[in-house]
């Protein structure tokens, strides 16, 4: 029962001190966590909160928070159920390298009251690292073993790396079978343990000069990791120590542009024999890539690296150079080390152009987007310094379009015109985008191929001759010329005349046309009396195909020459009758006895009669009107005048040189009326006296003259205040022909025959027919060949036009008035053909000028 009691006691004891030492590992907040290495996100920990003893409902009033000292947030805990997890991954190689004890401490802090915790995680390896040897890229670790070595010795090998810890860093070697070697793991003292390679046999050089063997390290992980290693056992002749390099690679960077002996690195190497074993030599051996000639060169003694050459980084931009270093014994002991010398690019290259293809000529009608070639550009550097990019001048129907890389085509971006610009000289230029820039060009010439596409044109749409009758057969009148831009045989211009007829004949009996030279010739002599104007088309055809032609209009004027005298015929009484007549004694002065009716076949000048007495003196009490041929008296009659009369009168033209005729004109004289007698062989007729003008001709006449004061004065107006340019084109030529007593003019319109009667220079009467042309279809003032009165009488005379052809009167006041206008008769002293003729007085414009007009021509 004591005894009982006594281990009830002993319980109770032990019960107590552990709920103090619980109690007290609570309060001081000592707790300890382990979880593996690269644990996901999310990895349960512990249940902090609970191994804390806080309430999972008290740790946000608390304001429960978790501090990592000095490290990122890998841990995280989950205010909801206080679970302790990993928030990122934890590498504990990254995290503390080698160390055997890789732990997070955390501190956790609450409020209400203030509480701190410490909360430890520990970082368990696990084997995630290969065992790993520091070789060269060949994988290759190079040994050199003297031939008299003896077996048993040892040659140190650096083992291999294993970043974990433990079992999983505890690494084993083991070599590929051999005869003469074996790897051992030396243990220097309990912390330090190195790994030498084992001579077992002797070596033989000339038996076998070169050993290679595979060196494998396995870690103690589970599972297991490897690493490996190839090494080359050279066996050496009997010189034990041989030349020994601070390093075995060494790396060099080096501008392409450096200049031939540039030095690349300063080698030193050592040998701890004595003597001639001590002197060492540096040579090159190899220079990777091969070249003819090395651009390397190093000085035997200082171990100098130099630019025996030039560089080029677009040759090679890396170099390997393997340096020997020798010592002078007679068996010599080689140390070798490497050189990378990396070559950096330097913008020296210049784009390069090259056309590839070319479809040459071009078209005129090529469509756009027409390939005209292929260009390919190239820059050997490399970077920016080698990114292209190609242009050609603005302004030009062409455009670069990029098909792929490093190409371009040149294409046509809008139509072009041969006879706008027959050839482009096209610069396409490459720059680079180095700095500075580079730049290349290359020019390619784009002839561009006639198409017809152009008509034959002439320099103005009518041509305007003017020719004397009579001209001789074969006479060239003209030439027309004209042009076409194209080439070749679309430029070979023929000419022909469009066949019509003119009157009864075809054209091509009065001109024919050089087809060739396009010189116009008269087949036949003109006869202006039959034939004014001969309007005819020409066209010009050129030889491409399709052929085109274009047309123009040639207007050959017949000009009159004078070669019809006058022909007289007979002319009875004022009365009209039939019969004989006397002259009365008892007549006045001024009273007309009988006139002379004279026709020239002529026109113009050339039809302007003059009528006077041969033999003035014989004239006696007679006289006859300069113009009117009217014979009248000069005074009363007397008996002393005797009973007869003889006038001979002379009827003679204002032609250069002028023709004439003679009259011989008896009259008697007596108390009753009684013939006169006209000695001619000419036909005759009779001419009544002028009338007086009835009241509507006067109305008439007033209301012409106050329209005409009117037009005066509108016209002086618009002189006064500018207005728009009129515009005047090709229309049909006027010729205008003036005397000292009127004008005349002829157009291809109606003509009609005027005959004025006599009369001072204020009754004389001018009459001016006004031609106003179409407007050019361009809106330009073509030139044509015509004569005007005057600059200012042109708008005048337009508006004239349509008073007077309001005012127009009717055929039988004309001849009341004028008694000499017979439209439906010949030719009668007429000054030409006008097409509805307008009368104004002589005092508005200057005969003189218009005379000077005509001359001019």
């Amino acid at each position: 029962m004591a005894l009982l009691r006594r281990d009830a006691l002993v319980t109770r004891q032990l019960l107590r001190l552990v709920l103090l030492h619980t109690a007290w590992e609570v309060g001081s907040g000592q707790v300890r966590y382990s979880v593996p290495e690269e644990s996901k996100h999310g990895t349960f920990v512990g249940r902090l909160a609970q191994d804390l003893g806080l309430e999972v409902a008290e740790l946000v009033p608390r304001m429960f928070r978790m501090v990592s000292n000095g490290r990122r947030d890998y841990f995280e805990v989950n205010l909801q159920n206080g679970v302790l997890f990993v928030n990122s991954r934890v590498d504990r190689e990254e995290l503390c390298g080698q160390s055997p004890l890789c732990a997070i401490d955390l501190e956790v802090i609450v409020d209400k009251p203030l509480r701190i915790f410490h909360v430890e995680v520990e970082i368990q390896d696990i084997n995630d690292n290969a065992p790993a040897f520091s070789v060269n890229e060949q994988n290759l670790k190079h040994l050199f073993i003297l031939e008299s070595r003896f077996p048993d010795s040892r040659f140190p090998l650096e083992g291999a790396s294993d970043a974990d810890i433990g079992t999983n860093s505890l690494l084993t070697y083991k070599l590929s079978p051999s005869e003469h070697f074996t790897v051992d793991m030396r243990t220097n003292d309990e912390k330090s343990k190195s790994l030498v390679l084992v001579l077992r046999k002797p070596l033989d050089r000339e038996e076998t000069p070169e050993h290679s063997l595979l060196l494998t390290a396995t870690d103690g992980g589970k599972p297991e990791l490897t690493g490996t290693v190839q090494l080359v056992i050279t066996v050496l002749d009997a010189n034990d120590n041989a030349p020994v390099f601070n390093q075995s690679l060494y790396k060099v960077q080096l501008l392409e542009n450096a200049p031939n002996g540039s030095l690349v690195i300063n080698l030193n190497a050592t040998d701890s024999d004595e003597g001639i074993n001590k002197d060492i030599i540096y040579s090159v051996r190899s220079v990777t890539p091969l070249t003819e000639s090395s651009i390397f060169s190093i000085d035997s003694k200082s171990g100098e690296l130099r630019v025996n050459g030039k560089l080029d980084f677009e040759d090679t931009s890396l170099h390997e150079i393997q340096i020997e270093a020798t010592d002078k014994n007679p068996h010599p002991l080689a140390g070798h080390c490497n050189v990378l010398v990396e070559v950096l690019d330097v913008n020296d290259n210049a784009p390069e152009l090259a056309v590839t293809s070319l479809s040459l000529p071009v078209t005129e009608d090529a469509p756009p987007g027409t390939v005209v070639a292929l260009i390919s550009v190239s820059d050997r550097d490399s970077g920016d310094n080698g990114k292209v990019t190609c242009s050609i001048p603005p302004n030009l129907p062409f455009r670069l379009v990029s098909t792929f890389k490093n190409y371009h085509s040149l294409v046509l971006a809008e139509a072009v015109d041969r006879e706008r610009v027959s050839e482009y000289k096209i610069l396409v230029t490459a720059r680079d985008e180095g700095a500075p820039s580079l730049s290349a060009s290359s020019s390619i010439l784009v002839p561009i191929a006639d198409v017809n596409d152009n008509a034959p044109a002439f320099a103005q749409p009518v041509y305007t001759v003017f020719v004397k009758e009579n001209n001789p057969p074969g006479a060239h009148l003209f030439t027309v010329s004209a042009s076409d831009p194209a080439l070749r045989e679309n430029a070979f211009v023929s000419y022909s005349v469009v066949e019509r007829s003119v009157g009864e004949q075809p054209l091509s009996s009065y001109i024919s046309v050089h087809s060739e030279s396009g010189h116009i010739y008269a087949l036949q002599p003109f006869d202006y009396e039959e034939l004014q104007v001969l309007q005819f088309q020409v066209s010009a055809r050129d030889a491409g195909f399709p052929s085109l032609c274009g047309n123009v209009t040639v207007q050959v004027f017949v000009l009159d020459e004078n070669d019809n005298a006058p022909a007289v015929s007979p002319a009875g009484s004022g009365r009209g009758s039939p019969g004989p007549e006397l002259v009365p004694l008892s007549a006045s002065a001024g009273h007309v006895v009988g006139k002379i009716r004279a026709v020239d076949a002529d026109s113009g000048y050339n039809a302007w009669l003059r009528y006077e007495v041969q033999e003035p003196r014989a004239a006696g009490p007679f006289r006859v009107g300069v113009y009117s041929g009217e014979i009248s008296t000069t005074r009363a009659l007397e008996e002393a005048d005797g009973p007869s009369q003889r006038l001979v009168i002379l009827v003679k033209d204002h032609g250069e040189p002028a023709l004439s005729v003679t009259v011989t004109v008896s009259l008697s004289l007596g108390e009753s009326p009684q013939a006169v007698k006209w000695d001619s062989r000419q036909r005759g007729g009779s001419e009544g006296p002028l009338v007086d003008m009835n009241v509507s001709l006067m109305i008439g006449i007033c209301s012409v003259s106050g329209l005409f004061v009117l037009v005066i004065v509108v016209y002086v107006g618009l002189r006064c205040h500018p207005g728009p340019e009129v515009m005047c084109g090709p229309g049909k030529a006027t010729v205008v022909c003036s005397s000292e007593v009127g004008s005349w003019s002829y157009s291809q319109r109606q003509s009609r025959n005027l005959c004025v009667g006599e009369g001072t220079a204020k009754n004389d009467l001018m009459v001016f027919s006004p031609n106003f042309p179409n407007s050019a279809p361009n809106g330009e003032k073509e030139k044509q060949q015509e004569l005007t009165p005057n600059s200012s009488g042109q708008l005048l005379t337009a508006l004239l036009l349509c008073v007077f052809s309001l005012q127009r009167t009717t055929d039988r006041q004309k001849r009341s008035f004028f008694p000499i206008l017979k439209s439906s008769s010949p030719r009668i002293g007429s000054f030409g053909q006008v097409p509805t003729p307008f009368l104004l007085p002589m005092g508005f414009f200057n005969p003189l000028q218009v005379k000077q007009v005509e001359n001019s021509y």
